[in-house]
């Protein structure tokens, strides 16, 4: 049977939210006495039974295909033993610990391994093999990403609580929503094909999924092949030294900074060195992410100082001041699109392979695929991104493995193994460009100044700084080495034919 997978951090935001804003049990103990409502409590626990009940339910219409019912009926029981457990907290007499134990129950059902081991263990192998994501599976997690996403734990503290959307972050949130509103969209696509490659690395680490995103969308677009200008490389942008620090070097010529699972692995222990180090401060880490830790941490003392005090943010590059709540804002759209209007396309992005039978190139392949799937810009960037130690353009031997989308290993046979579209990609691939020698510098300014050059027929009067400043590009000195002129007077006369150099420069 399809099950339900409950989210680890959404059962304990749930939690919380039950126990915020109202007394705790031993100040309603040291109250005056108060009537129990015995009536009202015993409708409490009927509504928590039946919200179980109702939640386990949408498992079974999961199960069957109707998931956005199963949505529905998941995201009210929830919604339902929520305010039940809120209006219990109020309540003398009423046992809040029943509606601990319910969650809990559906916390150890649906997730036993992260249960028993906080988190800890490597989250369960999903069908094709690769681990699935906690709450993954849900039929409420997957119509209602907000769920499942918003309510991430970053050491112990819900994300939400730990972005705080001042101005700053308002401004890069208009950013992201109008400008960079396409690249939002695109990073999000990129970063879909690759999920179930990055996203367990954050999860082991204890990491959020959100910040994973907001770190791709600001620093590469999801495009593993992102190269700096300061040669920082890869999906997640590692400095070649800091990228050895954490494990990423090069191994038969591949650089790992381009490996999306081994980069979201280097960042994520990266991002805890640094939480340790700067108190949990996510806004200083941010900074040392892209200043430098060393600066940073001088800065702001370790983590004494906040990064939008004076001595800290004015002293920091305009391009850090930018930095992190552009991230923070990415991180925040992600977790909350519906606030802002903006839908994240929805994607199937199971994983497959293909075996060439032929030798291919990664660009005869994106040629062959078209836009098979729906895909309206192709699948050259996805193809890039899943088989990041291969060139595009190299042909690769008849048995070499590439992972591909799922549509696209069911597209295989049909559009790429042989028949018309293998044929042209191949015709396409073996074209090149004439081949033109290409003279040396010297030759081609000789070239560059004999093709602008003209004459010019000296009258009573001129001297050659005149001619220069009446032919603008001409300088007195290549006039006079053109017209093998003696310094100092370069000495003309009326009558006297001069060339005179073109504008080269």
């Amino acid at each position: 049977m399809y099950r339900l997978r409950f989210v680890p951090a959404l059962a304990a935001s749930l939690l919380l939210a039950a126990c915020a804003g109202t007394p705790a049990k031993s100040d309603k103990a040291a109250k005056a006495p108060t009537a129990v409502d015995e009536a009202e409590i015993g409708t409490l626990y009927a509504r928590l039974g039946e919200a179980v009940q109702r939640y386990e339910g949408s498992a079974d219409l999961a199960a069957s295909g109707e998931r956005e019912r199963a949505a529905r009926e998941g995201n009210a029981a929830l919604d339902d033993l929520r305010a039940a457990a809120l209006r219990c907290k109020q309540l003398p007499g009423c046992e809040e610990e029943r509606f601990l134990s319910a969650f809990d129950g559906l916390l150890r059902r649906d997730a036993p391994a992260t249960a028993a081991a906080g988190g800890e263990k490597d989250a369960a192998p999903g069908e094709d093999g690769v681990p699935e994501a906690a709450g993954e599976g849900s039929p409420v997690v997957a119509d209602l990403p907000e769920t499942a996403r918003a309510i991430t734990l970053l050491k112990g503290r819900p994300l939400a609580e730990m972005i705080a959307v001042n101005e700053p972050v308002k401004a890069a949130l208009e950013e992201w929503l109008t400008q960079y509103r396409p690249n939002l969209i695109q990073a999000y696509v990129n970063y879909q094909y690759m999920r179930q490659l990055m996203w367990p690395e954050y999860e082991k680490a204890g990491l959020p999924e959100a910040l994973l995103f907001g770190f791709i969308a600001k620093e590469s677009g999801g495009k593993v092949h992102a190269v700096s200008r300061s040669g920082a490389s890869g999906p997640l942008q590692f400095m070649y030294a800091t990228g050895l620090r954490f494990g990423l070097s090069t191994e038969n010529g591949f650089d790992q900074r381009f490996d999306p699972a081994l980069s979201a692995r280097a960042n994520a222990a990266y991002l805890n060195e640094q939480l340790r180090i700067f108190n949990n401060d996510l806004e200083l880490v941010l900074a040392a992410y892209n200043g430098g830790e060393g600066r940073v941490g001088r800065l702001a003392g370790g983590g004494r100082a906040r990064f939008y005090d004076s001595s800290v943010y004015t002293a920091l590059a305009p391009e850090t001041r930018e930095y992190v709540p552009m991230v923070l804002a990415a991180a925040w759209l992600f977790m909350h699109p519906e606030r802002y209007n903006l839908n994240f396309p929805r994607i199937e992005t199971k994983l497959g392979s293909v075996v060439l039978p032929r030798s291919m190139s990664l660009s005869e392949l994106s040629i062959c695929f078209g836009q098979e799937g729906g895909s309206r810009e192709g699948w050259f960037r996805t193809l890039r991104n899943l088989n990041p130690a291969y060139d595009h353009q190299a042909s690769l031997p008849p048995g070499t493995r590439l992972d591909v989308p799922a549509v696209l290993e069911a597209a295989f046979p049909r559009t790429c193994a042989q028949g018309q579209w293998q044929a042209l990609a191949a015709e396409l691939h073996r074209a090149s460009m004439p081949l033109v020698s290409t003279p040396s510098p010297a030759l081609a300014a000789r070239n560059r100044a004999a093709a602008g050059r003209s004459s010019y027929t000296v009258r009573k009067g001129d001297t050659l700084a005149a001619i220069a400043r009446k032919h603008r590009c001409a300088e007195v000195r290549e006039i006079a080495s053109l017209n093998r002129l003696r310094a100092p007077g370069y000495a003309i006369k009326p009558g006297q034919t001069l060339q005179i150099p073109g504008c080269s420069r």
